[in-house]
């Protein structure tokens, strides 16, 4: 899916029903739609006809989300990168271009980009620095960081603005 600019700036509407399908989900992605739907006191149709809004919509994904890590990735990383701002675009779709690149978000601060990556060796995320990203026009620098290890990786942060 590409990067959209100004994502922040688009409020999509969610009201308290689907707010408890995103937290049961956050929880446990794998509920199927009749216990969503029994736990919520609501029809399983109502459910899947919520979450495929909401997946349309582009406010959830549900995925298998799994630690690079420790199936096999021995090089797993933060990119921060600087670029030309007039070859902003540019950078984004080229980005979207490279598997090994996987999460990718539009910043503020010292980077423009920060972009998460996986590659099976160092000697393949030294093909993909060299060959792939600071060979990509309009980038002007990219710092690597290298995840040793994660100490927290949680999914579920909730619902903005629901209810104390």
């Amino acid at each position: 899916m590409p990067l959209r600019k100004n994502e922040m700036s688009k409020k999509n509407t969610i009201d308290p029903t689907d707010r408890h399908i995103i937290e049961l989900l956050q929880e446990d992605g794998r509920l199927s739609n009749t216990v969503i739907a029994r736990r919520l006191g609501i029809s399983e149709t109502t459910v899947r006809n919520r979450l495929n809004r909401l997946i349309a919509e582009g406010i959830i994904q549900i995925v298998a989300v799994s630690n690079p890590l420790k199936i096999g990735y021995e090089a797993v990383g933060i990119l921060k990168i600087r670029t030309d701002i007039k070859k902003l675009d540019a950078v984004i779709e080229a980005l979207h271009k490279i598997k090994a690149v996987w999460f990718a978000v539009q910043t503020t601060g010292e980077a423009d980009i920060h972009a998460e990556f996986v590659a099976p060796s160092i000697e393949a995320l030294n093909t993909l620095l060299y060959q792939q990203i600071y060979t990509i026009d309009g980038v002007l620098s990219a710092e690597v960081s290298l995840i040793l290890n994660y100490l927290k990786r949680e999914y579920n942060w909730g619902v903005a603005g629901e209810p104390e």
